[in-house]
């Protein structure tokens, strides 16, 4: 799953770069800006994130020492972290001035919320007080939607 994740962000960096070079489409300058902006929140929100919650990792674990984080970002959505990445997946095609490069945006939404509800079901298991936490915050990546 890690290498199909890979592989599809590499094609967000270099499609675009494809599809400048060929024409393939045309990105109005002010959907551009746009992407940029949204590529900063995205990296701003992740940035909270890593600041919020020191227990942050690359792999789904819980360490013996781990407590809960139900702060900043975490009191809105339950993974922030993967909603300010997903913000900035979305966004970095328009940014770099390409619709073609959207398509590949697509499975890497699938493979972070397959991760999201794997990760989920391990903290459920494995994390005191999540289940209570998981009630409290109702939305998993997007407020007010899911």
């Amino acid at each position: 799953m890690q290498s199909f994740a890979s592989l599809f962000f590499l094609a967000l960096l270099l499609v675009p770069a494809l599809d400048r070079r060929f024409g393939w489409s045309a990105v109005p300058p002010a959907i551009v800006v746009l992407g940029d902006v949204a590529v900063l929140v995205g990296l701003t929100i992740v940035f909270f994130v890593f600041r919020e919650n020191t227990f942050t990792s690359g792999i789904i674990e819980v360490r013996e020492d781990q407590r809960l984080v139900s702060t900043g970002p975490y009191r809105i959505v339950r993974h922030p972290m993967y909603a300010g990445a997903l913000l900035m997946l979305g966004f970095i095609p328009l940014a770099l001035g390409s619709f073609v490069a959207l398509v590949f945006f697509v499975p890497m939404l699938v493979v972070i919320v397959w991760r999201l509800v794997d990760e989920e079901h391990h903290l459920a298991e494995r994390l005191a007080g999540y289940e209570d936490y998981r009630r409290k915050t109702r939305y998993r990546l997007v407020p007010l939607v899911w």
